[in-house]
């Protein structure tokens, strides 16, 4: 009988039913850890493997690496500013915030472009030796899931101004980014502590 009330209401069809995105999208993410995990264990495993070349120590500039912590992380913060502003209604404020984040976001992947080309420049590609292909692939991955990050907030702007008001797939949607974007700025800690921290003490 239970069910029979529950089909009969007109407000429990197919087109009212929960949507399960954001479960989904968290199961990307657990598998998303998994791919970092085994790159951190790649490179726990072959972080001494120099090859006659240079070491952490020789290579890494850790100011230059705590400003691009700093920006990544205060994009975090902004686009949390730019989904406060989305559950308000502002579509100007989540607007704002977002074309904030994306430009930190573009800085931070300046700043690691430099400091590749600059390893490149000395010799010290990822050809070089064990450790230095365990940390490009690392810390490229990581600035490739950035990109894709980015391509996406535009993507996410394009469709809050075409749409009539901020409504729920909206939302969802901008959730769904969040969820990508902070677990980014969680993995960037990890690589900042484990791969340069610990490559220079």
């Amino acid at each position: 009988m239970l069910q029979k009330a529950i089909l009969a209401e007109p407000h429990l069809d197919a087109d009212h039913a929960p949507s399960h995105s954001v479960f989904g999208f968290w199961l990307y993410l657990m598998t998303d850890c998994v791919v970092f995990a085994a790159l951190f264990a790649v490179f726990a495993v072959v972080n001494n493997q120099f090859a006659g070349g240079p070491t952490g120590r020789d290579l890494f500039e850790i100011p230059g690496v705590a400003l691009e912590t700093a920006v990544l992380l205060l994009s975090s913060i902004t686009y949390g500013f730019a989904m406060l502003g989305a559950h308000k209604g502002s579509k100007r404020a989540l607007l704002g915030w977002l074309a904030v984040t994306f430009l930190l976001g573009v800085g931070f992947l300046t700043l690691e472009m430099r400091e590749f080309s600059h390893l490149i420049a000395e010799g010290a590609g990822p050809g070089r030796s064990a450790f230095l292909s365990s940390f490009f692939t690392l810390v490229g991955t990581h600035g490739l899931h950035v990109t894709v990050g980015l391509v996406w907030m535009i993507v996410l702007a394009v469709q809050a101004i075409r749409a009539p008001e901020l409504g729920e797939r909206e939302l969802r949607r901008l959730t769904c980014l969040s969820l990508f974007w902070h677990f980014l700025d969680i993995v960037w800690i990890g690589v900042f502590t484990f791969v340069y921290l610990a490559s220079v003490i």
